[in-house]
């Protein structure tokens, strides 16, 4: 996962992307960058870690222009190194070119053997790179065009920003897998993964980008076209479960309401009776909650405290630092947790490792029963478009029962929602819009070479209590 910002047409374009990017800081805490255009030329600043620690005053004067990408990343193709850090930055027959890319792309592999076997010479392990190389070799006579022809080629989830001396262009595929949304700030155009970036700016939301839409800001002002036959849409159903900042509007909802209504859906189909009262787990499991409390009629209180100065245990890149980062992030309120039936509600369960320590940490605070709720259904496919599942050994849900995953994870009981009651909270109950590929197992885009089964023995394996 990751977030992408675009502005053109404002004298402060580097530092309305900085601004942007941290707002989307929640979408990739490993990289970021910025490319600004000053209409002659592109000039770039990328970097390992945190937008606010990476651009600072001195950093963002050296950035001059009227129009500017950003990119903050979290990696699912290539390793977590600044020469995978985007925007990717070239100079080539056509001139200047920048690209910022939220998704994956799933025949990027076969595409770079075919491109490197031609003579092609890659700068960086990313998959996006693929999409640079094959606008360079297009024989099309406009960047549109061009750009066009590239895309056709390539499957998979992407949403786009590409930035050239005199002009700026958003693309999203056609399933729609990643957000996209355009604002208006004066002047301005402003394209963003989320509008959370643009209510920081004080930009005006006017749309999501359709799938398969392609934008072109110039100085002729802004075209949009589809250039792509429609097909199945596939928004990426996972966005609303957690990817997605709660104060954004996303695929045309509130994603704050959306999760409570989750919740909500939750409560009716996973019932607790008798207990005391429903907690969350911080931050994106709090909707959720709210939403179970209020259809159940149970109370709801804070009895797990987030920790403001450690970032989102989910997309560090690492397990070793997943694992330390539960720790760090998280503490229990025992006076709220002792000798009561606790409900704790969580958006998923991956790897099932976070949810043990988390249960564990609420009994030893004095939590009479924990019962588990998840407002997502079993985890048990990867992704191949954005999100760090590679594999079917890495989730717990792909071979385990949910007896078996709340005994490892030591809860009274564990209850998620089901894919058809995800659907109804999301209104879309025939579930023709959305992926929901690491739930059901149906990809969009084929069967990716994926097991139709894992096995115990390619599974995790489970430890005791």
């Amino acid at each position: 996962m990751c977030g992408i910002f675009g502005i053109v047409g404002h004298p402060e374009a580097s530092n309305l992307a900085y601004l942007g990017l941290h707002a989307l800081q929640h979408r990739g805490q490993e990289s970021a960058g910025i490319v600004a255009s000053d209409g002659q030329g592109l000039r770039a600043h990328r970097e390992m870690g945190l937008v606010a620690d990476i651009f600072t005053a001195p950093v963002l004067e050296k950035l001059p222009g009227n129009a500017a990408i950003g990119h903050v990343r979290y990696s699912t193709a290539g390793v977590s190194h600044l020469k995978n850090a985007q925007p990717l930055s070239v100079e080539y027959v056509g001139g200047h070119l920048s690209i910022a890319h939220n998704g994956n792309l799933v025949n990027a592999q076969e595409l770079r053997t075919a491109l490197e076997a031609d003579g092609a010479i890659f700068q960086s392990d990313s998959d996006t790179e693929v999409i640079i190389h094959l606008i360079a070799r297009s024989k099309q006579s406009t960047f549109e065009q061009k750009l066009v022809e590239a895309l056709s080629k390539v499957k998979g989830a992407y949403s786009l920003l590409l930035l050239t001396d005199k002009k700026l262009v958003a693309v999203r595929d056609p399933h729609g897998f990643r957000p996209l949304v355009l604002g208006r700030l004066k002047n301005s155009w402003v394209l963003a993964s989320e509008t959370t970036a643009l209510d920081l700016i004080e930009a005006e939301y006017i749309r999501e980008l359709e799938a398969g839409e392609m934008v072109v800001i110039d100085e002729g002002g802004l075209k949009a076209s589809q250039p792509f036959p429609p097909t199945r849409l596939g928004r990426c159903i996972f966005e609303h479960v957690y990817f997605a900042k709660p104060d954004s509007v996303l695929f045309g909802m509130s994603v704050y309401e959306t999760r409570k209504e989750l919740g909500r859906q939750l409560a009716r189909e996973q019932p607790t009776p008798g207990a005391d009262l429903v907690i969350a787990v911080p931050d994106s499991g709090v909707p959720a909650a709210i939403g179970y409390a209020q259809a159940s009629g149970i109370p709801y209180d804070v009895g797990l405290i987030r920790s403001h100065y450690v970032g989102r245990t989910f997309i560090e890149p690492q397990q070793s630092i997943r694992h330390f980062g539960v720790k760090l992030k998280l503490s229990a309120v025992r006076q709220v947790l002792k000798g009561k039936r606790v409900v704790v509600v969580d958006d998923s369960i991956v790897r099932g490792t976070t949810s043990r320590k988390i249960v564990k940490m609420l009994k030893a605070a004095g939590a009479l029963e924990v019962h588990l709720r998840i407002s997502s259904p079993p985890t048990q496919w990867p992704c191949f478009y954005g999100i760090d599942t590679p594999s079917r050994q890495e989730l717990i849900a792909s071979s385990h029962t949910v007896e078996e995953i709340a005994r490892y994870v030591t809860a009274d009981t564990l209850g998620y929602i089901t894919l058809e009651g995800l659907g109804a909270a999301v209104g879309d109950r025939e579930r023709n819009t959305f992926c929901t590929a690491c739930f059901s197992g149906k990809y969009l885009t084929g069967n990716l070479g994926v097991s139709a089964s894992a096995t115990t023995e390619s599974a995790p394996k489970l430890a005791t209590a």
